[in-house]
């Protein structure tokens, strides 16, 4: 355990010197002196409140006033189980909307994916079609250079 002076224990608390004698007076601190000087165990006055006399004076008179109506507490309870219910309420109006939300997202989903698989069959059938045109193409150019060709060396013999 730690001892401490008057100043040092007044510097850590922020208490007049006055006030930690009214303390040491009424048994709050626990204290020692050696070759004259005053310690305080700063662990006993940790654990007790430090509230200056004044504060504790003004506390004692709001004390009465203070005092709540258990109407208001009713009132306030059910205020707040009011709002309470209106966040469920909220939270799964929330959930609904989202759930149809996704419906339509899957349901969107699944109607471009119809719509990819149908242009993927229609570039296919293109690109077949492409494939036969070329060589339909390749064909009638073959025709055409051997009836040039059969009459070209007609017309030089």
């Amino acid at each position: 355990m730690k001892w401490m002076s008057d100043e040092e224990y007044c510097e850590l608390t922020g208490l007049e010197l006055s006030s930690v004698e009214d303390m040491i007076q009424i048994g709050k601190l626990t204290v020692k002196v050696e070759d004259g000087i005053r310690y305080i165990d700063p662990s006993k006055g940790a654990t007790e409140v430090v509230v200056p006399a004044k504060l504790k004076e003004l506390s004692e008179q709001n004390r009465h006033e203070m005092i709540v109506q258990p109407e208001f507490v009713e009132k306030t309870i059910g205020t707040i189980i009011n709002l309470h219910e209106k966040v469920l309420d909220a939270k799964d109006e929330t959930i609904e909307a989202v759930k149809v939300e996704n419906t339509f997202l899957r349901e969107a989903l699944a109607s471009l994916q119809e719509l990819y698989d149908e242009d993927r069959k229609t570039i296919h059938t293109l690109q077949e079609q492409l494939k036969l045109s070329q060589q339909e193409v390749e064909f009638m150019r073959r025709k055409y250079k051997l009836m040039w060709n059969k009459a070209i060396d007609e017309h030089t013999k």
